[in-house]
C-alpha cells in the first residue's frame, strides 16, 4: 500500500558529473641499546597511526577528496566535510563504464541494469516511468549551473538549492537518475511529481532495486525537495561514492 505523502509547493527546474627514509647505523656499544629503543618507538608509531586512521579516517578522506580550490565564479569555499553549498563533490563515471539507456541517456552500467529492472517491474504494476537525465559531465553541469543562475538573476547559493555547481552533481558518478510518470508528464521535475502514481511506486518499490531518494523534504545537504532524484547504492563503488552524504543523513 503507497504510502502517504503531504502535499508541497511546486517547484520547476531547468535541466536539459612513503617514501620511507632510513638513518645511518650507530656502531659502537650504544647501537644495541640505541636500535631496542627505536624499535620501541616505531611500533608506538605504528600503533598511533592505525588509531588515528580508524578514528580520523573518515573525516580526512572527505577532506583528501574534497577539491584543492574553488570552483570558478563560486566565492564559497568547501567545507570542513569536502562539501560546496550543501553539496559533495563527485568524480566523473569513466567512459568504459557508461551505456546507454535511452536517446541521448548514459548511466554508469551498473545503475543501468538496475533501472531497466526497476522499469520493468513498474510496467508489470501499470506505471510508466520515464528516464528523464542520468550521466551529466562536469562541462554539462557547468553550463546547467551557470546558465541559468544568470537567466534567473540568482546567487550561487540560491542556484545551488536546486541545482549541484559543477563537480558536485550525482550525475557525474551514472548512479543518479532524474524519473518521471509517462502518464503524467506535466508533473516532470517539479515538486507535484510526489503526487503521481510513478513516485508512490518508488517510495513501496525502489529499495528492493537499490535506488534511494537524494533529496528528501528537510534534507541535511539543504538541497531543496526533489521527489523526481533517485540514486543507486547497489554495488560497492556506489556506496562509496555515497557514503559521506549517507552519513550526513543518517546523523540529522
Amino acid at each position: 500500500m503507497a504510502r502517504a505523502v503531504a502535499p508541497r509547493r511546486t517547484s520547476r527546474d531547468d535541466i536539459p558529473v612513503a617514501r620511507r627514509t632510513r638513518a645511518g647505523r650507530r656502531s659502537g656499544a650504544g647501537a644495541g641499546g640505541g636500535g631496542g629503543a627505536a624499535l620501541v618507538l616505531s611500533c608506538g608509531l605504528v600503533f598511533s597511526g592505525a588509531l588515528a586512521a580508524v578514528l580520523f579516517g573518515p573525516s580526512l578522506l572527505a577532506r583528501l577528496s574534497a577539491p584543492s580550490s574553488v570552483v570558478e565564479g563560486i566565492v564559497e569555499q568547501p567545507s570542513g566535510d569536502g562539501r560546496l553549498l550543501g553539496h559533495f563533490p563527485y568524480p566523473e563515471v569513466p567512459v568504459v563504464d557508461r551505456v546507454g539507456v535511452e536517446a541521448g541517456i548514459e548511466l554508469h552500467k551498473d545503475a543501468a541494469e538496475a533501472f531497466r529492472a526497476l522499469q520493468q517491474a513498474a510496467a508489470a504494476d501499470g506505471v510508466d516511468l520515464r528516464l528523464l537525465s542520468g550521466y551529466r559531465s562536469h562541462a554539462l553541469q557547468k553550463g546547467i549551473f551557470f546558465d541559468v543562475k544568470s537567466a534567473r538573476n540568482q546567487t550561487a547559493s540560491e542556484r545551488a538549492k536546486v541545482s549541484a555547481p559543477p563537480g558536485y552533481s550525482e550525475h557525474s558518478t551514472g548512479f543518479a537518475v532524474d524519473v518521471g510518470d509517462g502518464d503524467d508528464p506535466g508533473t516532470n521535475l517539479s515538486q507535484s511529481f510526489e503526487s503521481t502514481r510513478a513516485f508512490r511506486w518508488l517510495q513501496d518499490h525502489a529499495a528492493s532495486y537499490h535506488f534511494t531518494l537524494s533529496f528528501p523534504d528537510g534534507n541535511a545537504q539543504g538541497v531543496s525537495y526533489e521527489p523526481w532524484h533517485w540514486r543507486f547504492e547497489g554495488s560497492s563503488e556506489a556506496l562509496r561514492e555515497f557514503e559521506p552524504a549517507r552519513r550526513l543523513a543518517q546523523g540529522s
